[in-house]
């Protein structure tokens, strides 16, 4: 599993500094993703070097990342019938990446996708998705389309995080100003 984790970490590392949200798994969790039965993993290999590993989570409930009551609500038949399926991760490695190590990888995976109807849900940061058209969407939708002709890629969600910075308010700067002894630390 090191050999896994360091190529995730490698691959992780310019999202995970790019990205407000936390895109990358803390290596315990990792972990326990690799020993849930419920995942489905798949790893390209050159000799006992791991060069892309992708992981879809079958059980999305299992996951704390998606909403159940939302999936019930809006792909109801899908849900019920346990075809929505969540993907973890797909992480190559940038030298592999032209040598179509990714198309391999996606074919294996997204033909089992494909072939259970799948609803394949997946996210990506702003840094990986500016809006709703290009970037890893247009990436997806090429994939699924190798193994599937007519699959298609619709957005789900758009989520924002927005912080309310008091180190400009006037409240913390009368503090600041007046010296007092209040200031935290």
């Amino acid at each position: 599993m090191d050999s896994l984790w360091d190529l995730y970490e490698r691959c992780y590392r310019h999202t995970a500094e790019a990205a407000a949200t936390r895109e990358m798994f803390f290596r315990h969790e990792f972990d326990d993703v690799l020993r849930d039965p419920g995942n489905r993993t798949w790893v390209v290999w050159n000799g006992s070097q791991p060069i892309g590993s992708t992981v879809v989570a079958t059980d999305f409930a299992a996951t704390r990342y998606l909403s159940r009551a939302y999936f019930e609500t809006n792909y109801c038949e899908q849900t019920l019938q346990r075809r929505v399926h969540y993907l973890l991760w797909v992480v190559i490695d940038r030298a592999w990446g032209a040598k179509g190590a990714l198309a391999r990888l996606a074919r294996e995976t997204l033909a089992v996708e494909a072939a259970e109807g799948a609803l394949l849900v997946f996210d990506a940061p702003e840094s990986n998705q500016k809006d709703e058209t290009g970037g890893l969407a247009e990436l997806m939708k090429r994939l699924a389309s190798m193994v599937s002709r007519g699959t298609a890629i619709q957005l789900v969600a758009t989520q924002r995080y927005f912080a309310a910075d008091f180190s400009q308010g006037a409240r913390y700067r009368e503090l600041i100003d007046s010296d007092s002894e209040a200031v935290p630390a």
